[in-house]
Order: C-alpha cells, then sequence, then structure tokens
C-alpha cells in the first residue's frame, strides 16, 4: 500500500516538475458543486515553495546550530523529483543539531492521534523530538544549544489540522529561549475562501488557539505573521520571526499537493473537502478512514439504508488502524467526483444527521464542540435549523476576522 502510495506520488510529482513544482493560473474555469460554484484560477507561472529559494534562508543559517520542525512534506524540488530538506541542508554542510516533528511524525505514517515517540532518524542518524508525544511544545532543554529553529510543513488550511496549533507552540518556546525562528511558506491549497463557525476562546485548544474561522484562507507564513503580530502567544515577547516567502502564488492559485500531509488526505478533492468532512470527527459517522477514499465519503451502520444507494465497509488500513464502524456494513455518499468548492459545506452532515433515526447516536459531543470550535453548532443541527440559517450566524465574527486577516496577506 505504501509502495503504490509513493508510485502515484512520483508519478504525479513528474506532472508538477514539468510546471516547475506548481500551477497557479491567469486562466479563468468555471466549477460547481451542485450550485456551489467557484471560478478556479489556473496559470501556468510556475509556484517555487520557499524551501526551493536556498539563496534567501541558507545564508541565515550558516555557522549556526539549527532546529528543524518537518514532516515528510518538508522538501526540495528539482528536475528529477525532489529530496527532503534535512537531506539537503546537511548535503550543504548545514548544522542541523535535531529535528522536532509535529503529529504523524517525521515521515508522516502515524494515525491521527496517534502518539509518537521520540526517536533518532535511520536515514541521517538526527535525534527526533516529537512534539506529538510526552509534550506538544518544545522545552528549553529541548532547545538548548539551538541558534535558530527552522519551520516547514506542508499545512492543509483547516483550523483543528494541528499544525498550525505546533507553529503557535514553536513560536511561544523560541519566544521564551531567544531563539529566531525562519518559517518556509507553502501554498495553503484551501486559501481561495474564508468559512465556517470562528473558535471560541473557551473552547481553545490543539484543534484551534485562536478566534479564527474554520477556514481562514492564509499561508502558513501569513498566519506565523498574523500569531506573532496580534499578540497570540503566552510568551512576554514576540518571536523573532522570518518568513520566507512563496514566488508565483496567489489565494487563488490550484496547488496540488505531490506528497500527502497526512496519511488520509491523500489527494486534492479529500483535501478540498477536509473543512467540511473533518466536522464528521466529532461524530460516529464514518468519513472515509479505513478506506482508500479517505475525506471523500462517509456512512455509518445506524444511518437510513434505505435513503442511500451508495454503501461501503472501513477496514484498518495505512493511516487509520483502528477505524469508525470497522467491519460494518456504512450507508451513506460517495463524493469523490466533488468538484472543487469554495465554502464549508454543512450539507453532507446534514443530511446524514437527518438520516439517523436515533439521534442520541449521533454526536460525540466534547469532540464536535472542539472541531467545530463553538457549542453552537451542535445546538444548531439538532433544531433542525437550515444550511443558510446557520451560516448566517457566522457571518459577524467571519467580517470581523477578515479585517485581521487583511493585515497580513503577503500574495494578491
Amino acid at each position: 500500500m505504501l509502495f503504490l502510495d509513493q508510485l502515484k506520488n512520483t508519478l504525479f510529482l513528474s506532472f508538477l516538475i514539468c510546471l516547475s513544482c506548481g500551477n497557479s493560473g491567469k486562466k479563468s474555469v468555471e466549477q460547481s458543486d451542485k450550485g456551489t460554484t467557484t471560478k478556479v484560477e489556473k496559470s501556468y507561472a510556475p509556484i517555487t515553495v520557499a524551501a526551493n529559494r536556498t539563496n534567501e534562508y541558507t545564508p541565515l543559517l550558516k555557522g549556526k546550530s539549527v532546529g528543524i520542525v518537518a514532516n515528510q512534506t518538508s522538501v526540495i524540488f528539482t528536475d528529477s523529483g525532489y529530496t527532503h530538506l534535512v537531506d539537503s541542508l546537511l548535503s550543504m554542510d548545514i548544522d542541523i543539531k535535531k529535528v522536532f516533528s509535529p503529529e504523524h511524525g517525521f515521515r508522516g505514517k502515524a494515525d491521527a492521534g496517534e502518539k509518537v515517540e521520540d526517536g533518532i532518524d535511520q536515514q541521517t542518524g538526527l535525534p527526533i523530538v516529537s512534539l506529538y508525544g510526552k509534550n506538544r511544545k518544545p522545552s528549553a532543554d529541548q532547545l538548548k544549544g539551538l541558534d535558530v529553529v527552522l519551520f516547514d510543513i506542508q499545512d492543509a488550511g483547516t483550523r483543528f489540522y494541528t499544525y498550525i496549533a505546533t507553529l503557535q507552540l514553536i513560536m511561544e518556546a523560541c519566544a521564551d529561549s531567544n531563539i529566531p525562528v525562519i518559517v518556509l511558506d507553502r501554498p495553503n491549497p484551501n486559501a481561495h475562501y474564508v468559512d465556517g463557525p470562528t473558535m471560541k476562546k473557551e473552547h481553545f485548544g490543539f484543534l484551534g488557539m485562536n478566534e479564527i474561522p474554520l477556514v481562514y484562507g492564509m499561508s502558513i507564513g501569513e498566519y506565523a505573521n498574523m500569531i506573532n503580530e496580534e499578540g497570540w502567544l503566552k510568551s512576554s515577547e514576540k518571536t523573532d520571526l522570518t518568513v520566507i516567502p512563496l514566488e508565483n502564488w496567489t489565494h487563488e492559485s490550484v496547488y496540488h499537493l505531490p506528497i500527502r500531509p497526512s496519511p488520509n488526505l491523500p489527494n486534492d478533492i479529500a483535501i478540498n473537502l477536509y473543512p467540511s468532512l473533518g466536522l464528521f470527527e466529532g461524530t460516529h459517522v464514518n468519513a472515509g478512514r479505513g478506506t482508500e477514499y479517505q475525506f471523500q465519503r462517509y456512512g455509518a451502520s445506524f444511518m437510513d439504508s434505505t435513503a442511500y444507494s451508495f454503501s461501503y465497509i472501513p477496514e484498518p488500513n495505512f493511516g487509520s488502524k483502528y477505524p469508525k464502524e470497522e467491519g460494518k456494513i456504512c450507508y451513506g455518499k460517495d463524493l469523490s467526483n466533488t468538484s472543487r468548492i469554495n465554502q464549508v459545506s454543512l450539507r453532507w452532515i446534514l443530511d446524514a444527521y437527518n438520516n439517523t433515526k436515533d439521534k442520541s447516536l449521533f454526536f460525540l459531543t466534547a469532540g464536535f464542540t472542539k472541531h467545530a470550535g463553538t457549542a453552537e453548532l451542535q445546538k444548531q443541527i439538532e433544531a433542525g435549523l437550515s444550511e443558510e440559517e446557520i451560516k448566517k450566524s457566522w457571518q459577524e465574527d467571519l467580517e470581523k476576522f477578515k479585517k485581521i486577516r487583511g493585515k497580513y496577506l503577503m500574495y494578491d
């Protein structure tokens, strides 16, 4: 399974390399999703990720002891494929002392929520400090001896995707220890819109540390600047922060990720649907984990079988050792051919709830609140509000956030 995934990534990457590591565009293409329509701007100018702009950041690393926050997406693209950032920098005689790894681990193989232990990277011999094990914020001892920390992780642009929480905790720890942070920017594949319920302070946690909407429409570099300048760090000082920007990318760019950002986001469709279908993580409904179509389908054994023509059976696989509804026939919908959307859609979670006869089987209340960022969404669904009515309740918070967001946008 892993070999096939790698083969698919390699074949797809060869296409991307022809476009110089990405595409963004200027040709307008109309796509629709049953009433949700977005103009997808395609461009043939090459997108250059910050990691590839080595002349911009290696002078900041030379002669220093470096820590790197990285995973399997931390790569430099080449004509023949890509090399891992750590390997590339070591070949340039950059003195890397240790690697800090986020959820899913340094090589990106751990399940969602699975604790990852510290260890040694077999390929480089470097010590790996897990930030999804004993602690999620590096300690002063773990940062001791470092002159600078380099952060390079591909984000998926959704508040409850935990890499942005890791970024914030890294920034806090480095501010406390007076260590500069360099963020290598990467495209956000969901940067073309801002939508969803806003995280409320009383529910702050690793699935949302700030008052931002579910989809915030910013690159990870832009978001790092927002964290720093809006006073969101718990540290008494700001981080000494440098963001190395992208080239030839805009928020409307269509960017295809050649490497899974995590085990259960296998392709562009899953990444685009993740903000909407990720809400199922706070329910008993399966959202494709345990199949090859993660976040491209949903279903459950307790949903009304007569309402659906589609069914599937989740089984343990790469990235999901214990999927919800394992071994059961799940009745639901296949969304694997859904066109690119430009909003958080509630129609699927409303459909699943309305077709669950015993409503007590549906919500995992604490988990749903953490993912939604508010207790109100569950109440609104249970009260029978329509998608339009629910989304109206988000608008004031969204407008407030957009004004703050506008101060930190680095790209068109």
